[in-house]
């Protein structure tokens, strides 16, 4: 038989991939939502994609609720656990991510002790390793954390770091557990329906003509569908348990990501930005705007990864220009720019 695989927050954007992975490679899958009605929707949408997407089991599941997730991995050989908040703003309070982050992961994997399961893959972030003293003198591995005493963290990158040190802190006494972290940098690629969550909104808001000018603002970028099979590779492979494996392919500035979109999609290239703000201005308009505020410690900042511990697994990724260009074209194909 199988392998029968819980995937936590199955509506998500990065699980709805890693769910096609695992039924294109014969596994069977569960997959957590807080709202069941969205069942027959996401089997609808991932069936056109594959046609197993009608095989998937859906169980109702709260991150807090710590009553609920026994029954959540019952039957279970594995547990891919992505559901974590991501929001488009931050919120004012940091608690409003860290604390459904942390419980959140603390339940699921007290229900795998208890059930017998070994081996649980959890997303993180590189949010989790670049906010510290050294973080652009070297390329980050997974040795690196995110200090939590860094001014200006964002209630986000605050969520990732306590949510995954707590969940190792768990594994380390945690007897038959086996613990694997996959630390994905900026997501891009396809959207499969218009509801896609935030992992596109970078590439709507230059599509749309939001920002007349941009910050020299840049990231590593990832396609959605190499952190899938990164997920399902660091399950099937016994020498990963333990690691925190960072998923990355190529550095790009806004204003490049800008301007190959202007080559490829000529149609918009009226809304489409090419030109930079100077960092002096954009910490004056940060007074006044908090989604520009939360940047302010990325400006003019360049971080790069190992990423070899997964490449030795056999992971290979995209390039950051074919995550980029697919995750526009879909944006497009689906009428929301």
């Amino acid at each position: 038989m199988p392998d029968r695989i819980l995937v936590t927050g199955a509506s998500g954007f990065i699980a709805a991939h890693a769910i096609l992975e695992l039924l294109d490679h014969g596994y069977e899958v569960r997959g957590t939502l807080r709202d069941l009605s969205k069942a027959e929707h996401i089997r609808a949408v991932l069936g056109q994609y594959n046609h197993k997407a009608s095989t998937i089991e859906f169980v109702s599941a709260t991150l807090t609720d710590r009553n609920c997730w026994n029954a959540a991995v019952h039957g279970c050989d594995g547990i891919f656990h992505l559901a974590s908040p991501v929001p488009i703003e931050q919120p004012r309070d940091p608690d409003e991510l860290v604390i459904p982050a942390r419980q959140g992961a603390l339940n699921v994997l007290r229900a795998a002790q208890l059930a017998g399961i070994k081996r649980v893959v959890m997303t993180s972030s590189v949010y989790a390793v670049i906010y510290h003293a050294n973080a652009e003198s070297r390329k980050q591995t997974g040795n690196d954390w995110t200090d939590l005493s860094t001014p200006g963290l964002t209630p986000y990158a605050i969520s990732k770091t306590v949510a995954e040190q707590a969940a190792r802190d768990f594994a380390e006494t945690a007897d038959g557990i086996e613990l694997v972290t996959v630390l994905p940098s900026l997501v891009l690629d396809p959207a499969l329906e218009p509801d896609y969550g935030s992992s596109l909104e970078a590439l709507l808001l230059l599509l749309n003509g939001s920002y007349p000018l941009l910050p020299k603002l840049g990231f590593a970028i990832v396609d959605v569908r190499d952190v899938a099979s990164l997920l399902r590779i660091a399950y099937e492979a016994p020498e990963a348990a333990g690691q925190r494996l960072i998923c990355s392919s190529d550095f790009r500035w806004f204003v490049d990501i800008s301007k190959q979109l202007v080559n490829e999609f000529p149609d918009y290239k009226k809304q489409l930005p090419t030109r930079q703000i100077p960092n002096a201005l954009v910490k004056v308009l940060a007074r006044f705007d908090k989604v520009i505020a939360y940047i302010l410690s990325d400006l003019d900042r360049v971080i790069e990864y190992d990423c070899t511990p997964a490449e030795s697994l056999g992971w290979r990724p995209r390039s950051a220009e074919e995550a980029i260009s697919a995750g526009a074209r879909s944006l497009i194909e689906l009428g929301l720019v």
